[in-house]
């Protein structure tokens, strides 16, 4: 059986959800470079992906921003 590379994890993530966040690849992937990984799927491989940016509230009551990725439609 053939592992999959974490860009494959990725890729297939976003095909069959839509969108993932940093949080989504450390916990489902063990993937802890998320941006890189992103870059490498956009400027190595060419896939269309779009960055929003978020923010909510973290367990300390502070606002924080982080991203969250998608493939163009």
């Amino acid at each position: 059986m053939e592992q999959l590379t974490q860009k494959q994890r990725i890729l297939n993530h976003l095909t069959k959800h839509g969108t993932i966040t940093d949080n989504d690849a450390r916990d489902l992937y063990g993937t802890n470079r998320l941006g890189a990984r992103i870059w490498d799927l956009r400027n190595k491989d060419g896939i269309d992906i779009v960055t929003n940016m978020e923010s909510c509230k973290n367990r300390f009551g502070r606002k924080v921003t982080y991203a969250r990725y998608s493939l163009v439609q």
